[in-house]
């Protein structure tokens, strides 16, 4: 059934709100989104209370998950924010470091750069148009993570999506993506 959308509902379990889908996946999973909200992902088999009991367990670690994405937040917003001029002329110069690695696949021309306020990404990639927007706020971030960001973005040129083809691409340019990219968490 491809293209079918999961089966969502809203749920609480022991005072905490979540978002259930079940979809195609072989285990429970769980996860804080950027905006605090909570998601967990079920298998077609599975009942709601298995749902429920895996927010139970896990209580602990979204609360502290949590209180960590609104204290980084917090840091974030009080660093005061570039002008889009100077943001773009800094991600425009990384840009400029990534480009030849992707230079190939894009017929020698450039993408479009853009920076635009974003609260719940890093960036996009948009391949039609040869186009990557970065988020205002990765300018606060360290130097090390927003390179991460802009061979991510890269890589969609490559990859559309964030299957395994896409992260070995990622890999093949930084094999320290991982630890990049938990900078920005």
């Amino acid at each position: 059934m491809p293209g079918r959308k999961p089966e969502v509902t809203l749920r609480t379990a022991g005072g905490i709100n979540y978002e259930a889908a079940r979809r195609r996946v072989k285990n429970l999973n769980i996860r804080v989104r950027p905006d605090g909200t909570v998601a967990v992902s079920i298998p077609l088999g599975c009942s709601w209370a298995d749902a429920d009991r895996l927010v139970l367990e896990r209580r602990e670690w979204i609360e502290r998950s949590k209180a960590e994405l609104t204290a980084r937040q917090a840091e974030m917003y009080r660093q005061p924010l570039p002008e889009k001029a100077e943001a773009l002329a800094h991600f425009t110069r990384m840009s400029d470091e990534v480009y030849p690695a992707f230079a190939a696949v894009l017929g020698g021309q450039k993408p479009t750069i853009k920076v635009r306020d974003m609260t719940s990404r890093w960036g996009v990639c948009v391949p039609a148009k040869r186009q990557i927007t970065f988020a205002l706020q990765l300018y606060n971030m360290p130097a090390a993570a927003q390179i991460y960001v802009v061979v991510h973005e890269y890589c969609h040129f490559l990859v559309p999506n964030h299957g395994m083809a896409f992260w070995a691409q990622v890999e093949r340019i930084l094999p320290d993506w991982k630890a990049r990219r938990r900078l920005l968490k």
